[in-house]
Formats: structure tokens, sequence, C-alpha cells
């Protein structure tokens, strides 16, 4: 009945059911983030162009509206797994250890994307400046810690590509990468030019935070409103934040010198980052 249900609402729309070829993990959705998020009144969504970053994160599959957040272990978190400043939950995987926290999770929807366009020459950096290529990966490459340093080696078996291999391969990444290596990643880019896709990043230590920009909308009046997804601490539910129960979409004035989300500092605009 609920995927009945998501299928008529994205009919109605005129929207698109979640692409399996898009979206490469296994999930049950046939709900996208932009059927459950319609724009605030007055306000238009950003142009995206197909098989673009921004796309993949408009059409991303949703958990039922009754979904809970819960962390790696499946235990709910908050109130039985419930937030006031949670609009909704992606139907993605947590993973089973204790790693797609906040920058993990920028990476994770990253990652995804290029993997279902067929890119398989995917790279990230660990805190450290090392490159942790896939294709590296496959042959047996992993991160071996010496005395108090970690080296690329080459110590386990080859495995066959396929996405299983992928997604253990990601879960290696956020095993050395964090808020750190995500803002090297990005290039700074201006708030007037944000876009599906960007992410704010503060690196902090022993923790920063990263917050990923799913959409944005703008009004006549110059407005900006920005749809926001997270991870946390511990590793938990890729969640769609919103800052009120009466809201869903962040609203950034004119001028503004920074945007304000629920869990964590203000992001100044200086933070904003976009992956190459």
């Amino acid at each position: 009945m609920i995927r009945l249900a998501g299928l008529l609402v994205a009919a109605v729309l005129g929207l698109s059911s979640p692409d399996r070829t898009v979206h490469p993990w296994t999930f049950t959705s046939a709900e996208t983030l932009e059927a459950r998020a319609p724009t605030p009144a007055g306000f238009t969504r950003a142009t995206v162009e197909d098989g673009s970053f921004g796309a993949f994160l408009r059409t991303l599959p949703m958990s039922p509206a009754d979904a809970k957040v819960k962390d790696f272990r499946g235990a709910p978190l908050y109130e039985d797994g419930r937030h006031e400043n949670v609009a909704a939950v992606v139907d993605v995987d947590v993973g089973a250890r204790d790693l797609q926290q906040c920058a993990d999770a920028v990476l994770r929807m990253h990652a995804e994307w290029r993997y279902g366009r067929g890119d398989r020459a995917l790279a990230y950096h660990a805190a450290s400046g090392a490159t942790l290529a896939y294709a590296k990966w496959l042959t047996g490459e992993r991160m071996v810690t010496e005395g108090t340093k970690a080296n690329l080696r080459a110590v386990a078996a080859p495995r066959k590509e396929d996405h299983a291999a992928f997604r253990a391969w990601e879960d290696e990444v956020f095993t050395w990468a964090n808020t750190s290596s995500l803002a090297r990643e990005g290039k700074a880019v201006p708030f007037a030019e944000v876009q599906p896709g960007d992410f704010f990043v503060m690196p902090g230590s022993p923790f920063g935070h990263a917050v990923l920009v799913l959409d944005v909308a703008k009004d006549a009046g110059g407005r900006t409103a920005l749809l926001l997804g997270q991870s946390y601490m511990p590793a938990q539910s890729f969640q769609i934040l919103r800052p009120s129960r009466e809201a869903t979409w962040f609203m950034v004035e004119p001028g503004a010198t920074e945007v304000k989300t629920p869990f964590w500092a203000a992001f100044p605009m200086r933070t904003l980052r976009r992956m190459p």
C-alpha cells in the first residue's frame, strides 16, 4: 500500500519514482524527495541538469513518513526515533558500523551518484591526505596502521567489482575521512551561486560537522530556501532536516552571513563547498 500510494502521488504531481539505475543501493521506496518536500509558496526550485548530482539528490528515495531515525545498530534515537528538527529519513542503509557520520554521508551521496552513472574511477582522500582509490582497493590495497602512522599497502585479496564491493570500499573511506578531508575535497563557492549538491562543512577538533544541500529554491524577493540533509554521531539514518515543525525548508534572507541549523553552530557562508 505504501508503494502504491507513493506511485499515485508521483503520478498526480508529475514526478518520477526513484530510479534503481540512478540510485544503485537496495531500497523499497516509491516516493522521491521532490514529492515529499514541495517548495514553499512563491518559491521555484533551481534548475538541475538531467544526470547531475542535483537531479540525483532531488529524486532520492524516501522512507515512509513515519520512519524513525536509527543508529547503525538499528536502535531508535531521540524520542523513540523522532526529533522535532528531522522532517524525514532517506531510504538508504547506514551500515553496520559507526562510520557513516556527517562528512561520510556527504561522501556517500556523491560516490553513489558517480557509481550510478557508471563511473568507477572513484577516489577520495583520508584525513592524512592519502588517496583512497576504488580501483586500487579492488586489487587489495588497504590503509594499514604502522605505529603512529597509517599507510596504503596491498594486504587483501582482490575483489570482484560490484556494488557490494563498492559499498565495502565506501566504509574504508569513511574510516579514514573526516570533516577536514571533506573540506579539502571541495572548492569554496559564493552563496549567491549555491546549488543542489553543495555542502557546508566546519572542520573541528576533535569534531566538526557537515550538512548537504539537497535542494535549492528561490523567490522573486531574493530569498533562498534550502533543503538540508545530514547524518550525525553516532552513525545514523541519513535525514532531512527542518528548522521547525512548521517548515521543512531553511529560509535565507538576502545579505545573510550564515545558515543556522538545529544540531550544530550556524554555518558561515564561507564554509560552503562544492565537489569538483
